[in-house]
């Protein structure tokens, strides 16, 4: 797995992990997929993705985005 694909992964799993708690728990989790939404925003500008940063500190072979 390369970093591209695990930081789409992880992405879709907080992006559904904060609609579900919200939809169970309270409407405050969505600020969750908010985040993580700006987040994706701002890295397709910038090229910078925290995610990404912390993937290549594991060993996490890279991809062609990040």
């Amino acid at each position: 797995m390369n970093i591209d694909k695990l930081v789409f992964r992880v992405a879709g799993v907080m992006i559904m992990t904060g609609v579900v708690l919200a939809f169970i728990h309270h409407i405050g989790w969505l600020a969750l997929p908010a985040f993580v939404g700006l987040n994706m925003f701002q890295a397709s500008f910038t090229g910078f993705c925290p995610m990404a940063s912390i993937a290549k500190r594991f060993g996490v072979e890279q991809g062609s985005a990040f």
